[in-house]
């Protein structure tokens, strides 16, 4: 009965494979060919071996299509990390060590699937999560612009570890900036220049069109542009062509046990190192947010309106950041970048992003040698504007527009990233928030007019004892021989001090001939709560 049962499965599931497969193929090329440069991209931009930009992708399509429960969503290694993983790189003793933080990053992403955080997301404010990713746009252009300038000598995306030389460690992302303007090459920044430029004017050509241009993704032409440009450069034009440092490189295989010897593994004698525990946890915060925020945004894109379930989602990222973390790639999250361009190519299920993650990994074990010919200005180029997207300039006007209580947070993320670390700047920019929503409620909560002698104070929303002050001065300032209405209708709830400094008022408030009338909620604890004094 049981084999039966398995074989009709099977059956609804080659089905549906078969099904949707005319769409998901074509899909998962065109996923695969915007990933690729993306995967290379970030561990650039991360300081990390460009094989392990390629494992985290191929482990993301692989691993977590297969545990996730969204359909569209695609995985991956994210922009949106490179600032935590540039500098745990630098602080941590070894690339091996920082492995074991991805591993333990994996281990917590579980947990907060198991206890079902995936709420968490939700009450970030959306001004932080904006400024954070500003923020990232930002670091992204700081540090991959001395690359299109062809200053490969050093790459640091270090604004957290104290700079060499003396330099003062928060302003050495904009020190290296500056010094990279002292090591132009020539060659690199014609080609970056003209990748970057190409970048802007195919987005902007595409975002007007549909059909067949909507599915070339720029990032894949931006790469052929730069291995031709490269390869056409005369020995005696500019510098010559671009070779050693300024170009892409993964070491070929000449077997399947050599390949096999490229992936790296963990030291786990430093587990209980106190820096790669902290480590793993910021990466595991940042990581868990930037994922629940893309499958937010990928359920909105999806034509049938399916919706994740994000427990799940965290579990499966944690299981693919484990085995991240234990084969040597950079730290997975879901990719808007991604998914969105899965969702575009006409994606149906997650076959899609597997076959994706297929396609990578068979592309790393048999054209490494074609991945050599890229250089690394291209890769800095498809960053760059990564980055304009993130932070564009009217991003910062839809934020002014909405008002100071939307804006400071946001501005206040961005600075305090720049600043001191992602993970430091996210915590001032949630207080920050915290502070906006407190004064607007503190605010919005009590609300006194008067005429003549006649006052009205109005109870709102919650009233906690922060509003405690405002109401008792106020009530304290009403002149002699007035009339006072106390409105608590449209109160869901009165904090005890707050109850307390109105008795009072109550109780001497004959003593100035005030008249004092209560207006109740139906709410009966609020009712005894208001009677626990005589009332004269």
């Amino acid at each position: 009965m049981c084999i039966i049962i398995l074989n009709k499965k099977f059956i609804l599931l080659m089905k549906q494979f078969l099904k949707n497969a005319g769409k998901d193929i074509p899909a998962s090329i065109v996923v695969f060919l915007v990933a690729l440069p993306l995967c290379l991209g970030v561990a650039q931009a991360s300081g990390a071996p460009l094989f392990s930009g390629l494992i985290a992708g191929f482990i993301g399509g692989i691993v977590v299509g297969s545990l996730s429960g969204s359909h569209l969503s695609v995985s991956g290694p994210a922009a949106g990390l490179t600032t935590i993983v540039g500098a745990a790189i630098l602080k941590l003793p070894s690339f091996e060590v920082f492995l074991l933080a991805v591993f333990v990053c994996g281990i917590l992403q579980l947990l907060l699937g198991l206890i079902k955080a995936g709420f968490i997301g939700d009450y970030v404010p959306s001004g932080v999560i904006k400024g954070m990713l500003a923020a990232i746009g930002l670091i992204l252009i700081l540090n991959q612009f001395p690359h299109l300038l062809g200053d490969d000598s050093h790459f640091e995306i270090d604004d957290d570890v104290p700079a060499a030389k003396g330099d003062s460690g928060p302003f050495k992302i904009f020190i290296n900036f500056f010094n990279s303007f002292k090591h132009i090459h020539y060659t690199a920044i014609v080609i970056g220049g003209v990748c970057l430029i190409f970048h802007f004017i195919w987005e902007k050509i595409v975002s007007r069109q549909g059909g067949f241009l909507k599915l070339v993704p720029a990032p894949f032409l931006v790469v052929i542009i730069g291995v031709v440009a490269n390869s056409f450069i005369p020995a005696t034009m500019l510098e010559g062509p671009l070779t050693g440092q300024h170009l892409v490189y993964i070491k070929p295989a000449e077997s399947v046990k050599d390949f096999f010897s490229f992936f790296t593994f963990p030291d786990f004698s430093h587990f209980f190192n106190s820096t790669v525990l902290v480590t793993g946890a910021t990466l595991a915060i940042v990581a868990s947010l930037e994922t629940l925020l893309s499958i937010e945004a990928v359920d909105e894109l999806d034509p049938y309106q399916r919706v994740t379930n994000k427990d799940r989602e965290l579990r499966a990222q944690g299981v693919a950041n484990m085995f991240s973390g234990l084969v040597g790639g950079l730290p997975v999250t879901s990719v808007i970048v991604r998914s969105s361009a899965n969702v575009n190519a006409g994606a149906q299920t997650k076959l899609s992003a597997i076959m994706h993650g297929m396609l990578l990994l068979l592309c790393v074990a048999f054209i490494p040698n074609i991945l050599n010919l890229i250089p690394k200005a291209a890769l800095a180029a498809i960053l760059i504007y990564t980055g304009y997207k993130l932070a564009k300039p009217s991003l910062f006007k839809i934020f002014y527009a909405k008002g100071w209580d939307q804006f400071i947070p946001f501005v206040v993320t961005i600075a305090a990233i720049l600043l001191t670390d992602l993970l430091k700047g996210v915590l001032i920019g949630i207080a920050v928030g915290l502070f906006f929503i407190m004064r607007s409620n503190f605010k919005s909560s009590v609300f006194i007019v008067n005429d003549a002698h006649k006052f009205l104070v109005r109870l709102r929303k919650d009233v906690s004892f922060l509003n405690k002050p405002i109401i008792k001065n106020r009530l304290e300032t009403i002149p002699e021989n007035s009339t006072v209405i106390i409105d608590a209708t449209r109160a869901d709830f009165i904090d005890k001090d707050v109850i307390e400094v109105i008795n009072d008022f109550m109780q001497h408030a004959h003593l100035k001939n005030i008249t004092v009338e209560i207006k109740k909620s139906d709410n009966k604890s609020m009712h005894l709560l208001f009677n626990e004094q005589p009332v004269i």
